[in-house]
């Protein structure tokens, strides 16, 4: 994961009002979706037996295919899966995170884990903070992980077991998991060992908000004790160092983009009441004139 170029959230800086609308101040290149297709050739060998005797060996080869599926279709699930509109401060976020947590998920070292859950939960969140429904909030997660054919349920419940173990942490004992037992604690050391080098694990930025995550909860805030955590963990710290700027970074501009779209729609709304005071002192004048026309004949 840390081969993905960047978890660009950037959220644009700019609103028109004439539409509704906050666009990205970058936009995903569409080569982006990096189809692979893997085949794998297998072969047997048969013998013919005919008239008594074997006939001379038959080599049989066959082709076996497994997809990986596209950007395209990834997106094309979650569209099929949540069909209603989007408004486009979100939307805009939203297509560019699934285009990189595709390319995540498909990495052949990839393995689910629960810090990486957590981190995406958070992001999450933190994105849709303020959505018109929070029905609609939860059912755009719902697609959003079913359409990378992840279980959103796991998501949920991991972030939340992670969250509530955290906050009972301190600086000390959030480091200290190698030495513990416990669900959470097993999680970490599995998550270590694989680091370590010994299993499939593959870094990403979301992984770094759930360190994060983990450190804000327990109030762990001295430098030093991230430095800790990512050396229990067999993280690189300069990565991880890296990647929070970019969250926060992204918080920022995230905060910049709402307020714009609340000016705009506070001003829409604003125009909307003028404009129906507006007709209804018209159609006050029209009844008058109509009932003193009515008055004079």
């Amino acid at each position: 994961m840390a081969a993905i170029a960047s978890l660009s959230f950037s959220a644009v800086s700019q609103c028109s009002e004439r539409k509704a609308t906050v666009q990205s101040a970058r936009t995903l290149a569409s080569n982006s979706e990096a189809f692979r297709f893997r085949t794998n050739f297998s072969c047997h060998y048969v013998g013919v037996r005919s008239s008594g005797s074997i006939s001379p060996m038959v080599i049989h080869c066959m082709s076996v295919s497994t997809d990986v599926p596209t950007v395209s279709e990834t997106k094309l699930n979650f569209l099929n899966t949540y069909k209603r509109p989007i408004p486009t401060v979100y939307n805009t976020v939203l297509q560019e995170l699934i285009v990189q947590q595709h390319l995540m998920r498909y990495k052949r070292t990839y393995r689910y884990d629960p810090v990486f859950a957590l981190g995406f939960v958070t992001v999450y969140d933190q994105l849709m903070e303020g959505y018109p429904s929070d029905e609609d909030r939860d059912a755009i997660f719902q697609a959003y992980i079913k359409a990378l054919k992840e279980d959103p349920q796991q998501y949920r419940i991991d972030a939340q077991k992670l969250e509530e173990w955290a906050r009972a942490q301190t600086a000390s004992s959030l480091v200290e998991f190698t030495s513990r037992e416990g669900d959470v604690e097993g999680m970490l050391q599995d998550i270590a060992e694989r680091a370590g080098g010994k299993g499939s694990f593959s870094y990403s930025r979301f992984f770094a908000v759930g360190l994060f995550r983990l450190l804000e909860l327990a109030n762990a805030t001295e430098p030093t004790i991230l430095e800790k955590l990512c050396a229990a963990l067999n993280v690189n710290k300069r990565s991880v160092d890296r990647d929070l700027d970019v969250y926060r970074n992204l918080l920022s501009k995230l905060v910049q983009a709402k307020e714009l779209l609340k000016e705009y729609m506070d001003r829409e709304k604003k125009k909307r009441e003028e404009r129906a005071e507006t007709q209804k002192a018209n159609e006050a004048v029209t009844k008058c004139l109509g009932v003193y026309q009515y008055a004079g004949q």
